[in-house]
């Protein structure tokens, strides 16, 4: 009778996450972005994401944009750019920030800061830029807004972040106290958007975005919000309203990438050159030497050199 009743409830189980995986994937927003051309990277071992936010407005009200602190600009721009990779053994994930003010060549545009590429030619143009400077090619993109940032962030509950010092930004709408502290979505967006702390305001801003993105993931995909339909549910829903991948990309992939940034990946950046003043703009040059070996090891899906790291 035991056996019985348990097999009952597994087979139970089984159909709802069929439904329930059915159902997500049915709601998956797409975004062309991923395309061949002359020259592409050829496939490497593992897989690698293109982890976009922009700054979007869209499905924000007049009174959320004012609430949240984030203007009335048209349009969007990459705010937020990651590779992760995802190794196909047992080693950790990687995921790496790409300052958006990294001085790059753009296909058509000469050189132009990295974020430019998106603006110039949406996401296909990004990804190109990206696999073209890294020679990785790039396997999922996802990208998300602010309205679905916040959205995602509620939805779990909030997270909890430490913070290194007192931060207090009007433009971002936020006055953080040094500690740790839980974040509303609303905070959690001033937060990772202010360049009011550090001597390198975009390599500040990206150390934040990676801690912001690793506490978020992990929670998500913890059993405090998994086991609890009122938490999964609404993460499902928010997500899938608000995140943007490419059309073959769908929920087992993004499950994989949930697993992946709850097994605490290695989090650096891309080696920093120079921050020279050009064409009256500052902008990031990557320390080429360093930034190849960091790309190759990824490529080759080998540990990264820890002399490549940065924290």
């Amino acid at each position: 009778m035991v056996v019985r009743i348990l097999v009952i409830l597994l087979v139970v189980l089984i159909l709802l996450g069929l439904g329930g995986f059915f159902w997500i994937n049915s709601r998956i927003v797409t975004v062309d972005s991923l395309t061949d051309y002359d020259g592409r990277p050829a496939a490497t071992p593992g897989e690698d994401w293109l982890l976009v936010g922009s700054d979007s407005r869209a499905g924000l009200s007049a009174a959320q944009r004012r609430k949240l602190a984030t203007g009335r600009a048209v349009g969007k721009r990459t705010d937020t750019m990651m590779l992760l990779h995802i190794p196909s053994g047992s080693g950790k994930p990687t995921l790496v920030s790409l300052p958006r003010d990294s001085y790059v060549p753009i296909d058509g545009h000469g050189s132009d800061k990295l974020n430019a590429a998106y603006a110039f030619g949406g996401p296909k143009l990004l990804a190109k830029t990206i696999e073209k400077v890294t020679d990785i090619r790039i396997d999922h993109y996802m990208e998300i807004g602010f309205g679905g940032f916040v959205g995602i962030v509620d939805a779990i509950g909030g997270v909890n972040i430490c913070v290194k010092q007192n931060i207090k930004d009007p433009k971002a709408g936020i006055d953080l106290k040094k500690g740790c502290q839980d974040m509303d979505g609303g905070t959690a967006l001033g937060y990772v958007r202010t360049r009011a702390t550090g001597a390198i305001p975009d390599f500040e801003r990206t150390q934040r975005q990676r801690q912001f993105f690793a506490a978020v993931v992990k929670k998500a995909a913890g059993p405090g919000v998994l086991a609890n339909p009122f938490r999964s549910v609404p993460l499902a829903m928010s997500a899938t309203d608000s995140v943007a991948v490419d059309p073959g990309t769908g929920a087992f992939d993004l499950l994989s990438l949930g697993l992946a940034m709850s097994d605490d990946p290695i989090a650096t950046a891309v080696p920093i050159g120079s921050l020279p003043t050009i064409n009256g703009a500052s902008v990031v040059k990557w320390d080429t030497q360093r930034a190849l070996r960091l790309f190759k090891a990824l490529a080759e899906d080998k540990p990264v050199p820890k002399d490549v790291l940065a924290k």
